[in-house]
């Protein structure tokens, strides 16, 4: 059997596994990480983390996306790995975490998780791609993995699965794809945001990383200025913090809560067929 957490990062679900001592023996993790995410079938989240060993950092982590892809960062999956290792004893308060993305830091005060993200890039502001049979203005920035912000008008009618589909396809993000983000803006520190995830491949009720760039890119079109609170799909509010550079962006926290939700073992019938 194969203990684990799982936790709710403002919405997004995630199966955290400790594998720092190499317990996690599949033949295949690519196969059961798609099938311990399914909903309905075992136990279904929007990701998985597993948590190794680290030479630089207190730990390391994999996060794999509920298709079993394995991508650089998730904000939402960084905040409760990180609450994840201090209930664990891996870590303190303050603790640090390699990721494919690099070194990211954060500090742990109950429930609540402030996490330092990488600088973001590839930033592009403002510019037409067709989407379907009709040209949208859009803006795309890494925050440690693609997003596509896109402002729209009446955003609790928008069509965001659809929409979003067809951005994450969309030839020129090819080949890795992208995330979609669809916002309005409310006041200079409040933005609604919803968002078509990869990997997930629908909308899902929160995204980290990509209310950080819907913040960022808000604040390139001077809509917004540090901090912005983010107004997810499952109702929670995003804190995002930052400070503007020369070539962009520096200091970028990501602060919400990540809440234990159970913990368990997962039975080898919930992965194998």
């Amino acid at each position: 059997m194969i203990e684990f957490v799982k936790m709710s990062g403002s919405g997004n679900d995630f199966i955290l596994i400790d594998n720092r001592h190499k317990s996690l023996a599949v033949e295949n993790l690519t196969d059961f990480v798609k099938t311990v995410c399914e909903r309905k079938i075992s136990v279904g989240a929007d990701g998985l983390i597993i948590i190794e060993n680290s030479d630089c950092a207190d730990f390391r982590w994999r996060f794999f996306n509920a298709d079993g892809s394995e991508v650089d960062m998730c904000g939402n999956g960084g905040r409760c790995a990180a609450r994840f290792a201090t209930l664990r004893g891996i870590a303190k308060e303050k603790l640090s975490f390699e990721t494919r993305a690099g070194i990211i830091d954060a500090e742990v005060r109950g429930d609540v998780v402030k996490l330092r993200l990488t600088d973001p890039h590839s930033i592009r502001v403002d510019f037409s791609v067709m989407i379907g049979d009709r040209p949208s203005e859009i803006s795309f920035i890494n925050t440690g993995v693609p997003h596509v912000v896109h402002f729209v008008k009446n955003l609790n009618q928008f069509e965001v699965f659809d929409v979003g589909r067809k951005i994450r396809y969309h030839r020129e993000f090819q080949p890795e794809g992208t995330n979609a983000n669809f916002l309005e803006a409310i006041d200079r520190h409040t933005i609604r945001v919803r968002t078509y995830e990869r990997g997930v491949e629908d909308e899902t009720l929160a995204c980290g990383t990509g209310a950080v760039a819907s913040a960022l890119i808000s604040s390139l079109k001077g809509l917004a200025e540090s901090p912005v609170d983010v107004m997810v799909k499952s109702g929670e509010s995003l804190k995002i913090y930052f400070s503007k550079a020369d070539q962009g962006f520096k200091d970028i926290y990501l602060e919400g809560k990540a809440k234990v939700v159970y913990e368990g073992r997962i039975w080898d019938e919930a992965y194998k067929r």
